[in-house]
């Protein structure tokens, strides 16, 4: 394991994907406990994503965690699909996690648009904690694109059409069987939103999100590659695998 930091961005570098999963969900737990002794309750924000699975499967087989006292949420949803479809990131969280733990409250953030207000007051309530989070090939978080990523947006959550390298990468990772298929706009919380969590983790695999990884690391803090804000954040990790660092200097 490689470990450096790059501003107040702490990131650590593993040879294999399920190492790299691995010391996230171990971080993460460690951050659970804390919190937990801290205070009666955690809220926690979850990505749903591929990217994320290994670290997923650490978190669930854990015993070392109260999640009788963890109140969940999750960073984006598609608009117009439906819940159950496999696709959408409620479906995926409530599959790999939610439906498998007994957290104390789960929060599902809906599939139609005029919810962000709602979502926005639960957040507002529940202030996070813990934010489990991964980058897009276009250095997206949540669904945060180039584009219509703001630093200083003004809204918690709100709606963004899906940029054209966001919905490939959704048909790359064969989520869709092709871009078409993709849907064109989502829910999601905005970068100021993952930005107050008190903890992140950031969790990288693979050679895909390799240029993702190097703009965010290397280039100037900017909204054209949003993952790099968070080199500004006083306490978070990014764990990446060694293809995932292979265009790092």
């Amino acid at each position: 394991m490689k470990h450096f930091n790059v501003e107040q961005l702490a990131v650590e570098v593993y040879e294999t994907r399920r190492q790299m999963g691995e010391a996230a969900a171990h971080a993460g737990i460690r951050l659970l406990q804390k919190v937990l002794k801290e205070k009666e309750e955690a809220n926690v924000v979850f990505a749903a994503a591929p990217s994320q699975s290994e670290m997923l499967e650490t978190l669930l087989a854990t015993n070392d965690v109260d999640w009788g006292r963890v109140n969940a949420f999750h960073m984006d949803n598609y608009v117009g699909l439906d819940d159950s479809a496999p696709q959408q990131f409620s479906r995926f969280l409530r599959d790999r996690l939610f439906g498998n733990l007994p957290f104390k409250s789960v929060h599902y953030l809906g599939n139609q648009v005029g919810q962000e207000k709602d979502y926005a007051a639960l957040l507002a309530g529940k202030p996070t904690d813990i934010c489990f989070m991964g980058i897009g090939e276009n250095a997206h978080i949540a669904f945060n694109d180039p584009g219509n990523a703001k630093f200083k947006d003004p809204d918690t959550v709100k709606l963004v059409e899906l940029d054209h390298a966001c919905r490939m990468q959704q048909v790359n990772e064969g989520n869709f069987p092709t871009l078409e298929d993709v849907p064109t706009h989502a829910l999601t919380l905005t970068i100021p939103a993952l930005m107050a969590s008190r903890h992140v983790i950031c969790t990288v695999p693979g050679a895909n999100k390799a240029q993702a990884a190097k703009c965010m690391l290397e280039g100037p803090i900017d909204e054209d590659c949003p993952a790099s804000i968070l080199r500004q954040h006083p306490d978070a990790t990014l764990y990446l695998d060694q293809a995932a660092a292979s265009l790092l200097a």
